[in-house]
């Protein structure tokens, strides 16, 4: 059985716990490794690691930290459809979206390449008479990153190459469903040559996450996850006087007005429904058709009924199972509470199972009509390749359905009209857009920028708003009197 190491100050050690966490393969739930629940000793030991290498890192060359960005990249290409395979293995994600998945992840890293930009200050001369100020961006010292199961590559690069770019050092507790992703994504940055402490990995669950938002040696806390967990972890971590920056839930409707063109819309909502077994907090969950534009339901139904669930290296498979049994079951109880409360079911995945893999967590695709605001399958994020459509007469009717919604992660809005577009973009209470585009990730120079209970805190992810989060400002208010300059022949100027 593979056991799963923690890294602690550049060393992969096993640990001593007596407590492990199963890893399963979800198209069969077989165990393929073990990750340890990292023991007190072993959390302190990594918070001390990053705490000692930050004394040094510090005051590393900005140009060298982005020099350790650009070797650390440059691996990521060379290992990137390896990396791909096992993310694919642990998670079930076909190979297709794996890449996907570890290409984001790189970009984030490139954007980390640019720190020395990202990190200038502001300067003003002669704010009063000989007087300048000036100010510098500093890092704040040892963050903790807490990444959820389904990037397992994309959401922990999100955190810690732009971390450690600005100075900090970091301590990462992945998700334990998939923890050997991010081990790679690790020996990697270790090969890149980083020093020793600057990246320490941590596994375990809720023991392990409340140990760090508790310790006083943390100053910053990123995750990504569900609601409960994310309020937790705000609550918690700002009660101790952190930062924290916690991404959560999300209900993404995406409004279909009737001039959109047709074929497009249809093709877009397909993937963006029910890819990644809709297991993403950015998925289109709710189609909202204004006017006759309902008319395609029927369609899209047929299109989404062709989807078919598979392995990771089927070339065919829309997308792989659900990352554990507990959530197939979940999904499925949803999908029930829609039939008994009213909604049409015009497309049942319920049913699914693969041959030769009936042990695994499938959910086939899934489409529902007649949707309403009271249902279950409305209010919950289902997180599974489930689509509600939802039919309202008007433009302005689809903006107050998606603003009475508590979440305000992702939205978008086909259409042929740029006034219909602006209007949508402008009154819309949503952290991020898309306009003839279903899932509106933005690329990491802008931030991702959730709203409501898709988020809590301040400063949003990478971007610039992400190394505002990792970085404090230091104004200096400087004033030196030329009488003190010395003159003459006997004039000395040391440069030491």
């Amino acid at each position: 059985m593979k056991q799963i190491p923690l890294l602690i100050n550049g060393e992969f050690i096993a640990s001593t716990s007596q407590q492990h966490i199963d890893v399963t393969n979800p198209a069969n739930n077989q165990v393929i490794a073990q990750a340890p629940c990292a023991t007190h000793e072993e959390m302190e030991n990594a918070i001390a690691s990053a705490k000692e290498a930050f004394k040094t890192w510090r005051n590393v060359a900005v140009s060298e930290r982005a020099r350790l960005m650009m070797r650390y990249q440059a691996l990521l290409k060379t290992h990137h459809d390896e990396i791909a395979e096992i993310l694919s293995q642990e998670t079930g994600k076909t190979f297709d979206d794996a890449k996907g998945d570890v290409w984001r992840g790189i970009e984030v890293v490139e954007q980390a390449m640019n720190i020395p930009a990202l990190m200038m200050g502001e300067t003003v001369e002669n704010v009063a008479r000989g007087i300048d100020t000036y100010s510098y961006t500093q890092p704040l010292g040892v963050c903790a990153g807490i990444t959820p199961f389904n990037f397992p590559a994309m959401i922990p690069l999100w955190m810690f190459p732009l971390a450690i770019a600005a100075g900090n050092t970091f301590v990462l507790k992945p998700s334990e469903q998939d923890p050997m992703t991010p081990t790679r994504l690790a020996e990697l940055f270790l090969e890149a040559g980083a020093p020793k402490g600057l990246l320490n990995i941590v596994h375990g669950g809720a023991d392990q996450v409340n140990h760090l938002l508790h310790h006083e040696d943390i100053k910053a806390v990123s995750f990504v996850g569900s609601v409960p967990v994310g309020q937790h972890i705000y609550k918690t971590a700002t009660d101790n006087m952190k930062r924290a920056q916690c991404f959560a839930g999300a209900k993404n409707h995406s409004v279909i007005m009737p001039d959109a063109n047709k074929a497009q819309v249809l093709n877009n909502l397909v993937g963006a429904s029910v890819g990644a077994a809709g297991q993403r907090c950015m998925a289109i969950s709710v189609a909202v058709f204004v006017g006759d534009s309902k008319d395609w339901i029927p369609e899209l139904a047929e299109m989404i009924a062709k989807v078919r669930p598979g392995l990771w290296n089927d070339k065919d498979a829309g997308f792989g199972p659900l990352i554990s049994d507990k959530a197939r079951q979940r999904v499925l109880s949803l999908i029930e509470q829609g039939k008994q409360e009213g909604a049409t079911c015009l497309v049942d995945g319920s049913e699914f199972t693969l041959s030769g893999y009936e042990q695994g967590n499938w959910v086939g695709p899934t489409v529902f009509s007649d949707v309403t605001e009271e249902m279950t399958i409305y209010k919950e994020e289902i997180f599974g390749p489930v689509l509600c459509c939802v039919v309202v007469d008007s433009l302005e009717e689809a903006i107050a359905l998606v603003n009475r919604n508590p979440y305000g992660n992702g939205t978008s809005i086909f259409t042929a009209n740029g006034a219909a577009a602006r209007k949508y973009q402008h009154e819309i209470e949503v952290g991020q857009v898309g306009i003839n585009v279903p899932i509106p990730v933005p690329l990491p120079f802008f931030s991702f920028t959730g709203w409501k209970n898709s988020f809590y805190g301040d400063l949003h992810a990478y971007g610039k708003q992400g190394v505002r989060f990792y970085t404090e400002t230091k104004t200096i208010t400087s004033r030196w009197f030329e009488d003190d300059i010395p003159h003459g022949p006997n004039m000395t100027i040391s440069l030491r």
